[in-house]
């Protein structure tokens, strides 16, 4: 018999709930009401209406503002759904518990709460919890007609279970969930099919679980979800591993590792900017010919006439009008041939960084996969879990360099989407410090905000979060254990308001420190690589300078370093 700490691997892909928007039929009352109600207040009307367009993050905000000046128990009832619905959706489960909370009890909204705090409960893990909503909306009847908001009750009840061991009762309602989900929902079918299959398998019904896994990683061979592809080879490899079947289980893990593997993306990004610059040279060269082209028929224009004048007057005035034409098309031609060569420039660098900086962590995550393959064959299990986890810490970093130049990639060819949109701050800022707080909570740093609950920028979203990604990761990296991060923002005057990043990491010296600031006004076919300046910061700066920004930076050796995100705010 299978032992059980290699059986309880298989529970934790299946943690997080899902979660559907509830069907327009039984909001209906909500929204007809909300309607009548916002008729003279705006900033009620603002997050109904943001709401219904799914923009969480304004529809957090104004729901926030609106809860300052409701009028009466039943706005507030309303905005407390839509804040608290909000936050589920932006991953901000103990503030979306405490807005669900406030609604008060025998509403009209009651059964609308009460899917949405078991979704909250469950992503919270609190299971008992999220049983006892979950089957009050379930036996209240309400979307009955509606498919998808019952399998997602079902699926999370069967998670809810699932997490209590109790597989009886989660087995019930994974196989109620598959027997609602349409033959072509490949992925919801592969997703369920593992999570019965988990059931099967924490029973050690080998004989059930074991086909499943098999289906669901056969479908998702033919299915585009990357995702799914690593879960399910990881979960054949951690069967075969446990059938003692270790070539096997060593096969599957090498597929797992190669949908993981960087080089996938890196060939693909190496693909995208090569065809991108050869486009780009074809079309240069195109215009230079057609330009040059052009040039002869002017030149033969220009000799007609001056065969054809009848004085030297006319014969010079002509030739000095051709000859101005002649000077501004070579100005012209010259500035493309510049453009060109920028455009080489760029390519070249990012080759040089895919090709060098790229080259010793992919080495390196062969050999961890190879020792690893070793360890495997030679059974020495003690090791093996240093190695991965070794490999999955390099994969991570070169995932990140990745980013960057893709990123990068992307906005020198104008591919980079952009839109200045009014945002509030400290729900953005909020999303991007989340997901690096179990980094910090592994390493032992004290990672805390500070955060104004009022200001409101102009800015790209996403962009945006690429510089906070970069900023926080670089952060932590140089941030050594029983360190602090301290995240806040602030309104730094009527034009500005900053997000201040501090650490109390090792700094940065002043001639790198310099190097860095210089990054302001430094361009691609300006950079030395072998003065160590990186592509992450350069395209922070690209995208602040982009979003009317400035990014200011102070360190100081063994005390730390203090970086500023100066943002314009939004129209009052």
């Amino acid at each position: 018999m299978l032992s059980f700490i290699f059986r309880i691997f298989f529970i934790f892909f299946t943690v997080k709930a899902l979660s559907q928007d509830i069907n327009k039929g039984s909001l209906e009352y909500l929204y007809t009401r909300g309607d009548s109600l916002s008729i003279n207040k705006q900033t009620f009307k603002k997050a109904l209406i943001f709401y219904k367009k799914k923009k969480h993050d304004s529809s957090y905000a104004y729901s926030s503002k609106g809860l300052l000046s409701a009028g009466n128990v039943e706005e507030k009832d309303i905005l407390n759904y839509i804040q608290g619905s909000s936050a589920i959706r932006k991953g901000l489960y103990k503030k979306a518990l405490k807005s669900l909370s406030s609604i008060s009890k025998n509403s009209s909204y009651e059964f609308l709460k009460n899917r949405q705090l078991g979704i909250t409960y469950l992503n919270l893990r609190k299971f008992d919890s999220a049983i006892f909503f979950l089957k009050k909306f379930e036996l209240k009847g309400i979307e009955v007609e509606n498919v998808d908001v019952n399998k997602d009750v079902l699926h999370n009840l069967g998670l809810s279970y699932v997490h209590k061991k109790d597989y009886i009762k989660a087995k019930e309602y994974f196989q109620k969930e598959l027997k609602l989900i349409e033959s072509q929902d490949t992925a919801a079918t592969i997703r369920t099919k593992m999570d019965l299959a988990n059931v099967y398998y924490n029973q050690y019904l080998d004989d059930e679980a074991i086909p499943l896994f098999i289906e669901a990683y056969d479908l998702a061979k033919l299915f585009s979800d990357l995702e799914l592809k690593q879960y399910t080879a990881k979960n054949m490899a951690v069967v075969e591993k446990n059938r003692k079947n270790y070539q096997k289980s060593v096969d599957y893990y090498i597929e797992y590792g190669r949908w993981k593997d960087s080089i996938w993306n890196r060939d693909k990004i190496w693909e995208l900017t090569e065809k991108d610059k050869q486009l780009a040279v074809a079309q240069k060269q195109q215009e230079i010919v057609l330009q040059e082209e052009q040039l002869k028929r002017q030149a033969v224009v220009q000799k007609s006439l001056v065969i054809g004048a009848s004085g030297l007057l006319v014969f010079l005035g002509f030739l000095g009008y051709f000859y101005r034409e002649l000077k501004s098309k070579n100005r012209f031609i010259t500035q493309q041939k510049e453009e060109l060569n920028v455009a080489n420039k760029t390519k070249d660098y990012l080759f040089s960084v895919v090709s060098h900086d790229l080259r010793s962590p992919i080495n390196t995550i062969k050999r961890q996969h190879e020792k690893l393959k070793r360890q495997l064959k030679n059974k020495e299990y003690d090791a093996v879990s240093e190695t991965t986890n070794n490999a999955i810490a390099l994969t991570e970093s070169t995932s990140h360099l990745l980013n960057n130049v893709l990123h990068w990639s992307l906005e020198q060819n104008n591919q980079l989407s952009f839109k200045a949109e009014e945002y509030p701050l400290k729900s953005l800022v909020e999303q991007a410090v989340y997901n690096f707080e179990e980094i910090a909570e592994a390493k032992n740093i004290a990672l805390t905000t500070m955060l104004e609950a009022t200001i409101l920028v102009k800015a790209d979203k996403e962009s945006l979060k690429i510089v906070l990604r970069n900023l926080l990761d670089n952060a932590l990296k140089y941030t050594g254990e029983n360190g602090k991060i301290e995240v806040k923002t602030y309104n730094d005057s009527e034009e500005f308001s900053t997000i201040e990043i501090k650490d109390t990491g090792f700094g940065i010296s002043e001639e790198k420190l310099a190097k860095i600031k210089g990054l302001e006004d430094l361009s691609i076919d300006k950079i030395n690589r072998s003065e160590g300046v990186g592509l992450g910061m350069l395209l922070c700066q690209t995208l602040i300078k982009k979003n009317n920004g400035k990014l200011l930076i102070d360190s100081e050796l063994e005390v730390g370093t203090t970086i500023r995100i100066l943002l314009p705010n939004a129209s009052a």
